[in-house]
């Protein structure tokens, strides 16, 4: 590796776990120690070491009281919450960066990668219109750093599969709309995107959204959207389960240039 090659910043999750890991090696204790003295698994430790797993705020507080560390990890945990990303979504994000593949279904709204500055603005306001602008700010500046995996010189390759409310669900206004509509046109003319439109007039084989993360090594990742936010799938069954239903919304779908033409169609009426 190339030691004059930027790093990528610590997220503030990653930044806990950094913090966690050399507390626990300080005081040379293995994750299973520090996992009895905090009331978890060593494997659960392992996991917020390594940025796979948000940690609880059972765990921060144990750690600062077997640390001695005051509230110093509990303040520090309650910080990647309210963070540029929400807590939950940290893992993912972490993943992204590293994928080969990325598949996505969207049901609702247009995928994070491909949104404008203005969509995913008025995205946030209408799902948390209590939040402060600069916490606005913050978490749309973060969402358009995701951008970033596709700019590189080895992208990602990504196949996205729209259900039509994607671009049928009034955003913000129809000026936001047409932007956010030309914008998916472009991203679609990249050599490693794919755009897939389900027209109103299909009944999907899946009513949920989800994306599937493939590495050169390493096993799939099913990320699935909830009512508390996303969470990740690593086993089998469920992988293969999201793969198979993603081939069945792949085979529903209109093709690439049929889709495109299609959105380059609604883009018009919102341009009006």
């Amino acid at each position: 590796m190339d030691d004059d090659a930027p790093q990528t910043p610590l997220t503030p999750v990653e930044q806990f776990g950094v913090h966690v890991r050399e507390m626990r090696m300080a005081r040379k204790m293995g994750v299973r120690g520090l996992g009895s003295a905090v009331g978890c698994s060593g494997a659960y430790v392992s996991k917020v070491e390594n940025a796979k797993l948000v940690p609880s705020e059972k765990f921060a507080e144990g750690c600062d009281r077997v640390f001695g560390t005051g509230t110093l990890l509990a303040r520090q945990r309650q910080q990647a919450i309210e963070g540029d990303h929400p807590a939950w979504f940290e893992p993912y994000t972490q993943r992204e960066r590293k994928a080969h593949q990325i598949l996505d279904y969207s049901t609702m709204f247009v995928p994070g990668l491909f949104q404008t500055p203005e969509y995913a603005r008025s995205l946030y306001r209408a799902s948390a219109p209590r939040l402060a602008t600069a916490a606005i700010e913050s978490r749309l500046s973060a969402r358009m750093r995701r951008h970033e995996v596709l700019e590189r010189d080895n992208p990602p390759e990504v196949w996205a599969i729209l259900y039509e409310a994607c671009v049928r669900t009034l955003v913000g206004s129809h000026r936001v709309m047409a932007q956010q509509l030309e914008r998916l046109a472009h991203e679609a003319d990249a050599p490693n995107v794919t755009v897939q439109f389900i027209p109103f007039t299909v009944v999907p084989a899946m009513g949920t959204a989800f994306t599937l993360l493939t590495f050169g090594r390493g096993p799939t990742v099913l990320h699935v959207e909830g009512p508390q936010g996303g969470r990740p799938l690593e086993t089998p069954k469920a992988v293969n389960t999201g793969l198979a239903i993603f081939d069945r919304l792949r085979a529903e779908a209109l093709g690439h240039d049929a889709s495109v033409a299609r959105i380059q169609e609604i883009h018009k009426e919102y341009a009006q």
